[in-house]
């Protein structure tokens, strides 16, 4: 609690408080640092380790849906040749790198962060928090939400009819239990999305059966666990030559397969589709369970590391079945189809449940504000609120390209603020009510359910939320952070 407290006073307020110590809080840290020497900043954790997603996912297989070489820091060389890389890599690199950088002593675990007030008196955030869940304050003049978009505590889980008369397990990924005795057991898995094509290849090999069960089809990309460029670019430049080149490689590589497939849906269709026939046993039927009705992109792709989804499939080690559940029954599942799937374990991969702020509740002079009734400004500050700013990634590219300009850019604003002897910087309208886009370019169920929940993204700059990173990366060399922003 001291740790917590200190410099965030009314008294002696720190310079920035950071929320979570994850990929973004981490990456938040390094960058304000570094362009503000001696700025004094804290960083609070809700949970009791270093990590976010990848302290709290912990199910069989957890791995990143992206290559590693862009979801890693560019700061901080990503030194393994595995061009995917598993859960607890991540977590050990997230920490030896805040230790390394002198971050980790900025941290304090156990923070839950419920709310927070701007006073325009004063200029500064007085953040509401249970620190050790004892209730106590923290004073800052500016406030980075670094929280993620998703609730930790509360996955997306719908109720089954007959649910309760099971009298197998049920499990939903985001609280694994570590002493689930899968071995030799019939698990069925619901969903078919990123967690449930990670769980299928990891759990099947123990498993005495495996189906995953789909209400509808996901597109599969099949991606190389590791290849031999990268090897080579290691093998060859230094560590941070060779980083650079592969992640800005690999990142030009998704954003062309991105714009292929939004360009010729139909075509990119048919190579998927014949990439799973290839790869799937000879008369599998491909147009069922893996032919979605949706374009690519629509939703985002699910990467299968050497294809191993398709592999089990394809050995026998893993079934899919597409159809829609009727009831839970004590043995299974009922179909609307009529066929009966028995189960010993029931993994709920139903997906996540989208919340801004880490659930926080935020306000301006006491007065209550809704992420939903705002603009994005640059997709990480709000209209009319002043000193906040919000860290959200990609949506068709690893989280931390974006949410590392994100950074920089609020480094460079608070540089700014610094030179100048502001305390207080918001962007506004003026007046203006843009034609609203939404901050997320997915049809994704998780983003449907979010409803208003999330910030609207407008029809022109700085107020365009754009999930293209080459075009991004241009704007941030000729950022003015004067622009559409108000300053005292």
């Amino acid at each position: 609690m001291a740790d917590a407290q200190r410099g965030g006073s009314t008294d002696q307020p720190l310079d920035v408080l950071i929320v979570g110590a994850g990929l973004s809080g981490i990456d938040a840290a390094y960058r304000l640092r570094d362009r503000n020497p001696g700025l004094d900043y804290r960083i609070v954790e809700r949970r009791s380790r270093i990590g976010g997603t990848w302290d709290l996912f912990r199910y069989p297989g957890v791995r990143s849906d992206s290559d590693i070489f862009t979801l890693s820091f560019p700061w901080n060389p990503w030194r393994g040749s595995r061009t995917i890389a598993e859960g607890d890599q991540i977590r050990d690199y997230l920490e030896q790198t805040a230790r390394d950088f002198g971050i980790f002593d900025h941290i304090t675990f156990d923070v839950d962060v419920t709310g927070a007030d701007f006073d325009t008196s004063t200029d500064l955030w007085t953040v509401d928090a249970l620190i050790g869940g004892v209730p106590q304050t923290i004073v800052t003049r500016f406030l980075y939400m670094c929280t993620g978009y998703y609730k930790y505590d509360a996955p997306y889980r719908p109720d089954f009819p007959g649910e309760e008369t099971f009298t197998g397990t049920f499990v939903h990924p985001q609280f694994w239990p570590e002493d689930l005795d899968y071995a030799g057991k019939k698990v069925v898995v619901i969903g078919s999305g990123a967690t449930a094509v990670t769980l299928i290849p990891a759990m099947a090999p123990t498993a005495g059966s495996v189906t995953m069960l789909q209400r509808s089809p996901t597109y599969m990309f099949p991606y190389p666990w590791e290849d031999g460029m990268t090897k080579l670019l290691q093998r060859v430049l230094t560590p941070q030559l060779a980083h650079d080149v592969i992640r800005w490689r690999n990142a030009f590589i998704t954003l062309g397969l991105y714009l292929f497939c939004r360009s010729f849906p139909k075509l990119s269709r048919r190579l998927m589709r014949r990439i799973a026939k290839s790869m799937l046993p000879k008369g599998f039927d491909v147009d069922t369970h893996f032919r979605p009705k949706y374009e690519p992109w629509d939703q985002r792709l699910c990467v299968i590391p050497d294809g191993d989804l398709y592999r089990a499939v394809k050995a026998g080690d893993a079934d899919v079945v597409t159809d829609t559940i009727k009831q839970i029954t004590p043995t299974g599942i009922d179909l609307d189809s009529g066929r009966h799937l028995e189960a010993d374990i029931i993994v709920t991969a139903t997906g996540l449940d989208l919340v801004t702020f880490g659930g926080a509740s935020l306000s301006v002079d006491g007065e209550h504000f809704e992420a939903g009734d705002k603009y994005a400004y640059r997709g990480y500050m709000l209209n009319d609120v002043p000193n906040l700013a919000w860290s959200v990634g990609y949506t068709n590219a690893s989280w931390t390209l974006r949410v590392d300009l994100t950074s920089q850019a609020v480094a460079e604003l608070l540089a700014y603020m610094r030179r100048h002897g502001y305390t207080r910087a918001v962007p506004s309208l003026h007046g203006a009510k843009p034609q609203t886009h939404p901050l997320l370019e997915l049809d994704s169920g998780y983003v449907r359910r979010a409803g208003d929940r999330l910030p609207k993204a407008g029809d022109r700059a700085p107020w365009q939320v754009r999930h293209n990173l080459v075009l991004d990366a241009i704007d941030a060399r000729k950022y003015d952070v004067t622009e559409e922003m108000t300053f005292a």
